[in-house]
């Protein structure tokens, strides 16, 4: 008997130990919870770029905060190399060198910001050069820009900063002239610095410097402000502005020769060069024959090699030009593919100012006949000022055409530039302060701009085809795409006999349905690509025939099917190539690739299919080698290479190798039904170290459908709403609620679907319902606002720029744009669907300001006075309501900040304070001093958040072994 007990106490003791070790162990067990002092060196990567040949992939690893370093990483060997502070990298079209910026460090920056130093004197950008052969870096100081041919990699062209001046030597004490002779002639020599501060001041420019990348030998150019290579890189055209008047000019190099040749010169200014598609022509503005004019106006020049200087094409006086118009500096000017045509910009001519004119009285008009709210025209003041308007000049006739105008101040071209389209939404302009954009169109005649009306009152976007035969355009009136060919102007419907909907079918808001969208055309306008809301149909532009690319597995599966072009210079969508589809799965929110063709047609195959989200991807040109990002809430972003099939792929990068330490969380998919049975989705996020048997506090986070983003990675960052990473890695789970609306009631359709996505979770058993908090920003901030009106659930809030009050914010402004905020409550995102005096009780049900005194759970909010999405005023409408009720808020206005957090150093402090207000209502910490005693208006914004962003130190084996013995 007592043998058999220690045989059981031995194998109980055997198995507990075990399991001591095996919880010890345990990956989770020695890691720890995100704190903020890892934020600023958590990095991201940015500027990806894969060699032509794919050997080579070079991308920049940026800290939020900090000096990052560009990665030039080799795919066959899997050698990496890394460059402090590289960004923007480019690689030479014929594989052999890597040219990126080198930004300042970060130290220097911030110390002259500090010191408050002029721009001139801040630290400025380098460049980088490296010799992918040989690993070489070559670096340069003080870059202001930096040009490649586009295709030749010989040569580089790259404009420095004007050199530092030196410091400045002490002024001479002046002395009192002694005669009056003296006296005379000092005064006269103040009357000529008088007359020449009068004289016009135009800034010199900087050396430019080409460089044969091959051999490193440079030459220097002085005085450039402009420069552009053709695309062979046979010319490089710089625009010189001198302290010698005689200098300024345009001229051309060619780096095979050493040549230049000077095309014009004389005291001016001159910009905006462009080249032609061969290369072998050139065309610019200048002033020089106005220059000294009070209000000089700019000339339209052209070149080509076949003639020694530049020749005049138009200017103000050119026949055909409007009266009292002349081309504009404001438009670079562009040649038609085939080099026959010069399209530049027209617009009022320069006026001197009247020099007796008074000041002008600082005072708005409303009229009610604006087309645009003083808000909006103040808005788009200097784009305004800048205003152009689209003209052609035909070269071999020498005749220019107008074919914008005020009236019709958009035109659009064609791929080959041989048709044109105009488009106007002047006599719907009122409109959109209540309703959607409009638009007339017109077809205009490139040879005699004649017009002709196709379209009006249109809501959707007309689109040229790229041959210039077909426009194709989307009616709302019965929801299909209509084609219009140009040649015999007849329409054709093209979807209206298919048998699926073309139209958004979750629509939610008072607007029509906008339709999915279009892939694209295919080559010489064979047929166009259209959306439906899985699938991809391949339709004729005479609506003879469609067919389903996808071949109605998208529907059928619940696979959403998207065109993933990868040559950038792509203008059609080839017939014979393979595609490459995007996928994403509706029901699992999985995503990857499949490819299919046109001709001959094939099935769509997958590639590759996972429970992550794909993105980025890239093909070298030259090669079957891809580039491509996958992420889910657990998974960084990293890159990842592979081949045409995928079976080989590896991950070439590791951005934050530091996660590992850390506890991180899962996302999971939960479906729920709403209060009205329809069925939902939401995302649920546990900790890493979950156990269902303990009871979590529960944060949501609301805004409108967000279950698509489950495989989303948040970064551990500061920000304007909490950061999920940090909380579920510090004990929270959190929940992301889809909502769906129904037009003229959006809180309560917030309150049908936030409470059961709430209930469901807290149902589950591991969710303390005491413990439950909401946070959301702008209309998520708005259904929080409206939440806390009707139920008591929550133990704290936190809703940022929330509307309170729909009737004032119906007739405020988006400051941002200068809109009237009227057409959000009539068409868009607060889904009223009328004006105030239409529906006045339905506005006042779905403002949480008539609702207030219902209000018992403590309320946070920001909302800055800058905010240019949603007044401040209904910030502070909603938080001294509460006040007067003598119920907890706080109101955080981070002074001159916008709708959202830009400012780091405010999302840090911002990030703390909301972070507190959490963890003391739904994690027990203790009540921080701003909630207990508010900030003194003279004390604000003192307290130093700064060293709880600081790396906490770890301490060596020994040293905290020798610390606990102590």
């Amino acid at each position: 008997m007592r043998k058999g007990r220690f045989n059981f106490f031995k194998h109980f003791l055997f198995f507990f130990l075990i399991s001591l070790l095996f919880v010890s162990s345990s990956p989770a067990a020695n890691k720890k919870p995100i704190s903020y002092g890892v934020y600023d060196s958590w990095k991201s990567i940015q500027g990806t770029k894969i060699s032509p040949n794919g050997e080579w992939l070079v991308y920049a690893l940026t800290p939020q905060e900090g000096d990052g370093e560009l990665v030039l990483y080799n795919i066959k060997t899997q050698e990496e190399k890394r460059f402090a502070r590289g960004e923007r990298p480019q690689v030479t079209i014929d594989n052999k060198f890597v040219i990126f910026t080198i930004v300042p460090p970060k130290e220097e920056v911030d110390k002259a910001k500090k010191e408050k130093k002029k721009p001139e004197e801040m630290p400025k950008n380098g460049l980088g050069i490296i010799n992918l052969a040989t690993g070489e870096l070559k670096t340069v100081d003080r870059v202001k820009s930096f040009e490649l041919p586009e295709k030749a990699g010989t040569w580089l062209a790259y404009l420095l900063e004007p050199p530092l001046k030196k410091e400045a030597e002490k002024p001479e004490t002046k002395k009192e002239p002694e005669k009056k002779e003296e006296k005379a002639a000092l005064e006269k020599q103040e009357e000529k610095k008088e007359e020449k501060k009068e004289e016009k001041k135009k800034e010199p420019g900087t050396d430019l410097v080409v460089r044969e990348l091959a051999t490193g030998k440079e030459m220097v150019i002085s005085e450039v402000v402009e420069y552009l290579w053709n695309k062979n890189g046979t010319y490089l055209a710089y625009a010189v502005s001198s302290t010698k008047p005689e200098n300024d000019g345009v001229y051309i190099f060619e780096p095979v020769g050493n040549k230049t040749s000077n095309l014009m010169s004389g005291l001016g200014h001159y910009k905006q060069l462009a080249f032609d598609e061969a290369g072998q022509s050139l065309a610019f503005l200048s002033d020089r024959d106005e220059y000294k004019q009070e209000a000089p106006g700019f000339k339209l020049y052209y070149w080509t090699n076949k003639l020694t200087a530049a020749q005049e094409v138009a200017s103000k006086s050119s026949a055909n030009m409007p009266a009292g118009m002349a081309p504009s500096e404001n438009y670079e000017p562009s040649f038609s593919q085939d080099g026959t045509m010069l399209f530049f910009g027209y617009a009022p001519a320069p006026k001197p100012e009247p020099k007796d004119a008074p000041e002008p009285v600082k005072v708005d008009l409303w009229h009610w006949k604006d087309l645009e709210l003083q808000p909006m025209q103040k808005v788009r003041a200097e784009e305004e000022k800048k205003r152009t308007y689209l003209v052609v000049y035909h070269l071999k006739e020498k005749k220019l055409v107008p074919l914008g105008a005020p009236d019709l101040p958009t035109v659009r071209l064609s791929e080959d530039e041989k048709v044109a389209l105009g488009i106007s939404d002047i006599p719907y302009r009122q409109l959109i302060s209540w309703d959607q954009s409009y638009y007339d169109y017109y077809l205009i005649d490139l040879k005699d701009g004649r017009r002709r009306l196709v379209a009006s009152k249109l809501a959707d976007q007309m689109r040229l085809s790229p041959g210039g035969n077909y426009l194709l355009y989307y009616d709302y009136s019965d929801k299909a795409y209509y084609s219009y060919r140009i040649s015999d102007n007849k329409r054709f419907n093209l979807t209206g006999a298919l048998n699926v909907r073309f139209e958004q079918e979750e629509w939610d808001t008072p607007s029509d349905p906008r339709p999915y969208g279009v892939a694209g055309w295919t080559e010489n306008d064979q047929s166009v690509l259209i959306y439906d809301r899985f699938d991809i149909w391949e339709i004729k532009p005479d609506g003879s025939s469609a067919r389903l690319i996808t071949g109605g597995q998208g529907r059928t599966s619940q696979l959403v099917f998207r065109y993933q072009s990868l040559d950038p210079e792509e203008k059609a969508i080839p017939v014979k190539k393979p595609l490459w589809l995007s996928v994403f799965d509706e029901k699992t929110k999985a995503s990857g690739y499949y490819r299919v063709t046109l001709q001959p047609p094939s099935e769509p195959k997958p590639v590759i299919m996972q429970d992550r989200l794909f993105r980025d991807l890239q093909k070298a040109k030259e090669a079957e080698i891809y580039v491509f990002t996958r992420q889910r809430f657990e998974e960084f972003p990293d890159l990842w290479v592979s081949g045409p099939d995928f079976q080989d792929m590896k991950k070439v990068s590791q951005a934050n190798p530091q996660q590992e330490e850390y506890l991180w969380g899962k996302a999971e998919l939960i479906r729920y039904l709403n209060a009205d049975g329809k069925e939902l989705e939401a995302i649920l996020i546990k900790p890493e170290n979950f156990d269902p048997n303990q009871k979590y506090p529960l944060m949501v986070y609301i805004y409108e459908r967000l279950s698509d983003q489950l495989h989303r990675y948040y970064a551990p960052s500061p920000g304007t709403s909490i950061n999920f990473t940090r909380y579920v890695s510090n004990g929270y789970v959190i929940l992301q609620p889809d909502i769906v609306y129904e037009v003229g009631n959006p809180g309560l359709s917030a309150l049908k679907c936030v409470l059961p996505a709430v209930e469901k979770v807290v149902a589950m058993g591991f969710i303390d319902p005491k413990r439950i908090g909401i946070q959301g920003h702008s209309w998520g901030g708005y259904q929080i606002t409206y939440l806390i009106t009707r139920t008591n659930i929550f133990a704290a809030v936190e809703a940022g720029a929330s509307v309170v009050n729909m009737v004032s914010a119906y007739g405020g402004i988006r400051w941002g744009t200068g809109m009237s905020r009227a057409f959000q409550y009539e068409k868009t995102q607060s889904r009223i669907g009328a004006p105030p005096w239409e529906r006045a009780l339905q506005f006042i049900e779905n403002s949480p300001i008539f609702w207030v005194e219902r209000v018992n759970t403590p309320y946070l909010t920001i909302h800055n006075d800058e905010d240019d999405a949603v007044p401040w005023y209904q910030g502070i409408e909603f938080f001294t309501a509460l006040r007067r009720l003598g119920k907890e808020a706080y109101m955080f206005n981070f002074n001159g900040e916008r709708h959202g957090l830009r400012q780091r150093e405010n999302q840090k402090y911002w990030t703390v304070h909301l972070d507190e207000f959490f963890d003391h209502y739904l994690k027990g910490a203790p009540r921080p001093e701003w909630m207990e005693k508010g900030v003194p208006y003279l004390e604000r914004g003192r307290r130093d958040v700064s060293s709880l962003f600081k790396p906490k130190e770890v301490k060596k084996e020994g040293e905290a072994k020798a610390e606990k013995e102590n």
